[in-house]
């Protein structure tokens, strides 16, 4: 008796026009297709309220993990679009699955090809493009009759209603009174020259929840003057609202939504008065106040500035509430939270002089991070980790050489096949598909090391350390060397923390050293390959491969202080 196909069902479903029973319908016609092919379903796998336009997504994921698992032989969708509407993702679906030797069959297109993937993956594309345009058409025509495009802006709260027919009325608005009151007194307030910073601090005092209910922040309040962001800068307190002013674009490396400003002839602007929360004279009151303020003798306004970073710029953190540390004077710098958001959030006012900060920091990376004691510790915590991987590396080649074992006996059984009288023609496809997972299993185990390599670590490895970061010290106070130092000593910094010993008395500064940075310096890496000149890592403290001299493989290094260590940390 033929053993029946495994079979998995996917369903998904993300748009107003479908609900949690489409999920249900979809199952139970994948069921009925599956017990009309003769399949035993093993599994279901659904995504609820989520765009096909991402694979992001919690039940897709889990269905690719228990394909290469090999859980289920067959995975079956009411349509391809279920899996995806995008048409690499879809096309990167169909290619794992295949490597895992899983089929893809749909109730609306059977058993799916590469041919499907081709013309479905660009049906489907074309259908999300499609789709925005008609959704941008229609919320363009709310923006034209005044209505509410988007979010609900502060100051206001939506409009439940239903028309003659019965049917909700989407996009009206009406003025919250309490949050008019706040956007009134922030205006006020700007105009008669306190700063966005004190605004957000008193009303952080006064208890008031932010826009998204959160702690206000200086740049709420005053936001980008170009792009119409910020309560200062929102012109619905007018009456007149601005449509269509940033388009949002999808990153295809991380997925984000990314902003960028549509040209003006584009903007959608609508008067609507009955929303009017500010006077046009103070509203005219803010806009000179803020045309008025320049960077000292330059036209530059305020909001376009850039200071140039300093030495440790962003890699300082408040000891206190865990902020960030800016410059708040000349050469002083000061916990960010603090001045944004007020005593509510933040107490701690003291400040650090640049030129200490950077003299205290650059004589711990020099003297202190990589002391002789502390390297020999961690020597020894290395090798026990680095072994315990050797093992874990150990039983993955043992697998990939059981998967590569049945591949040839697979292949073999069809040649036998073949010899045996059975024609090429059936058998050709599923030999190509064999041979082309031998090849990938092949060039994962060539890629997988046979025994792990000895373990050598430098005698003089501190040492080494200590002359190359004096070395890059010295590089500062050369022009042509500044950029590449810099970022090299700053690769070799996990983060700075600063908290005040007392009134007047100064900072405690622990300095969390970037445990890979340190040690590729500290094994005679070239300085450029040591803040990650070469291959990048998923590990933010530092880079990933890179041949040493003395000591193990660097990327098992990263491996290490990712999974086992805490940062190499001193208190100057």
């Amino acid at each position: 008796m033929t053993t029946p196909l495994r079979a998995a069902i996917y369903a998904r479903f993300s748009t107003d026009m479908q609900s949690d029973a489409s999920i249900e319908d979809q199952i139970r016609s994948c069921r009925d297709y599956a017990a009309r092919q003769g399949m035993e379903v093993v599994e279901t796998y659904s995504d609820r309220a989520i765009s096909g336009a991402s694979l992001m997504r919690s039940g897709v994921q889990k269905l690719m993990r228990d394909a290469r698992g090999g859980v289920f032989d067959v995975v079956v969708s009411e349509g391809l679009d279920r899996l995806s509407r995008n048409q690499a993702d879809i096309a990167q679906i169909h290619q794992s699955l295949a490597f895992a030797d899983v089929m893809i069959e749909t109730v609306a297109e059977g058993v799916i090809s590469e041919m499907h993937i081709g013309l479905k993956g660009t049906m489907n594309a074309l259908f999300l493009k499609d789709l925005a345009q008609k959704t941008h058409r229609g919320l363009k025509g709310r923006a034209l009759s005044g209505k509410s495009a988007g979010g609900i802006t502060y100051g206001y709260r939506a409009v439940t209603r239903l028309d003659a027919k019965g049917e909700p009325v989407r996009g009206e608005r009406e003025i919250n009174t309490d949050q008019a009151a706040v956007v009134r007194r922030i205006f006020q307030d700007y105009a008669k020259g306190v700063s966005p910073k004190k605004i957000a601090e008193a009303l952080n005092v006064d208890r008031i929840p932010g826009p998204q209910g959160g702690r206000w922040g200086g740049s709420t309040i005053n936001g980008n003057r170009e792009r119409g962001t910020g309560i200062l800068n929102n012109e619905l307190y007018i009456g007149r609202q601005i449509w269509n002013r940033l388009r949002y674009v999808k990153d295809p490396e991380t997925g984000k939504r990314i902003s960028r400003l549509n040209p003006e002839r584009d903007w959608v602007i609508a008067e609507i008065p009955e929303l009017q929360i500010i006077e046009d004279d103070l509203w005219e009151k803010v806009r000179a106040r803020q045309g008025a303020l320049k960077s000292k003798d330059t036209a530059v306004p305020v909001w376009d500035r850039r200071r140039p970073k300093t030495l440790f710029s962003g890699l300082m953190k408040c000891g206190c509430c865990g902020s960030g540390f800016s410059k708040v004077t000349k050469d002083s710098f000061g916990c960010s939270a603090a001045r944004n958001k007020g005593k509510a959030v933040c107490t701690n006012m003291a400040l650090i002089k640049q030129a200490d900060l950077e003299a205290r920091v650059l004589d711990a990376l020099a003297h202190h991070l990589m002391d002789p004691e502390a390297v020999a510790v961690f020597c020894e915590a290395y090798t026990a980790e680095r072994n315990r991987l050797a093992a874990t590396e150990t039983n993955t080649r043992a697998e990939i050489e059981r998967k590569l074992a049945k591949v040839k006996h697979d292949h073999a059984k069809l040649v036998d096949a073949i010899i045996a009288g059975v024609p090429a023609d059936q058998v050709k496809d599923k030999m190509i598909a064999l041979d082309d997972q031998r090849q990938q299993i092949e060039a994962k185990l060539a890629a997988t090391q046979a025994s792990p390599a000895p373990l050598r670590f430098h005698p003089k490895m501190a040492e080494t350390y200590r002359d190359r970061v004096g070395t890059l010290i010295q590089g500062l106070g050369r022009e042509t060397d500044m950029t590449e130092t810099r970022e090299a000593l700053r690769g070799l910094i996990e983060k700075i923390v600063l908290e005040p010993r007392g009134e007047g008395e100064g900072f405690y500064i622990d300095l969390h050293g970037a445990l890979a940075g340190l040690l590729r310096l500290a094994t005679g890496v070239e300085r450029h390959e040591a803040t990650g000149g070469r291959k990048k890592s998923a590990n933010a403290n530092g880079p990933a491969s890179a041949g040493l001299e003395g000591v193990d493989n660097i990327e098992e290094i990263v491996l290490v202080a990712g999974t086992g260590f805490e940062p190499v940390t001193f208190r100057l």
